[in-house]
């Protein structure tokens, strides 16, 4: 009796774990501005956003119009994010600093309906020497827009609305859209509820079968 009772219980935590482990079969998806920092050919998810980032001078940035769950799924610019050849014919200003931007508007297949993405473009801004990366960007590919939280919507006026929706059309923003820095799994990179949750069904299950065995030395 008592060893049924514990095969019981095993059965019924590695149900529990394979249905953790299942999980949502796709994560949902948004349309975004994704935010990077270069060096030489390779492109790292900002760390920061573009409002308060202050990049130095010699800094690349690129910003590219992108399709993605999350971070580690977002489409990098395709261009060189070498600053020696975007910047090769700006002398440097006293006062001022250099930056390369490369902006990327994406692919026609990640295009919002009825919009096609416009030729890419690398620039190099001239700006103060404490401005931010937005301010940068801003230089070389007004006008930009920015919903009331500050997400940056648009860069050179595309896509010409909308800001981070979800690709199935609905005119519902993330709570907290792709961002630099943001984890997987949670809004502040903590574990999410879900995990918790499975956790909690485990630690029930797990003193049942115990309750169970218990019962039959009784």
């Amino acid at each position: 009796m008592r060893r049924r009772a514990a095969l019981a219980g095993t059965a019924l935590l590695a149900g529990a774990v394979t249905g953790l482990a299942a999980g949502p079969a796709q994560a949902q998806e948004y349309r975004y501005w994704s935010f990077w920092e270069g060096k030489g050919d390779s492109w790292t998810y900002a760390s920061e956003g573009p409002g308060s980032l202050r990049p130095a001078d010699g800094a690349v940035l690129g910003f590219r119009f992108t399709v993605s769950a999350d971070s580690a799924a977002a489409g990098k610019p395709r261009g060189a994010a070498g600053f020696g050849a975007i910047c090769a014919d700006t002398p440097a200003e006293k006062g001022r600093k250099r930056v390369g931007v490369v902006v990327d508007f994406g692919t026609a297949a990640d295009a919002p309906g009825g919009e096609r993405p416009p030729a890419s473009r690398t620039r190099c801004a001239r700006v103060s020497e404490d401005a931010s990366a937005g301010e940068a960007l801003a230089a070389v590919a007004r006008p930009l827009r920015y919903d009331a939280s500050a997400l940056l919507c648009a860069v050179a006026g595309y896509p010409k609305a909308g800001c981070a929706e979800r690709v199935d059309g609905a005119k519902e923003a993330p709570s907290a859209p792709p961002s630099p820095g943001a984890a997987d799994g949670g809004d502040d990179g903590g574990p999410s509820a879900g995990l918790f949750g499975g956790i909690a069904v485990l630690v029930v299950l797990g003193a049942a079968a115990g309750w169970q065995l218990r019962r039959r030395r009784g």
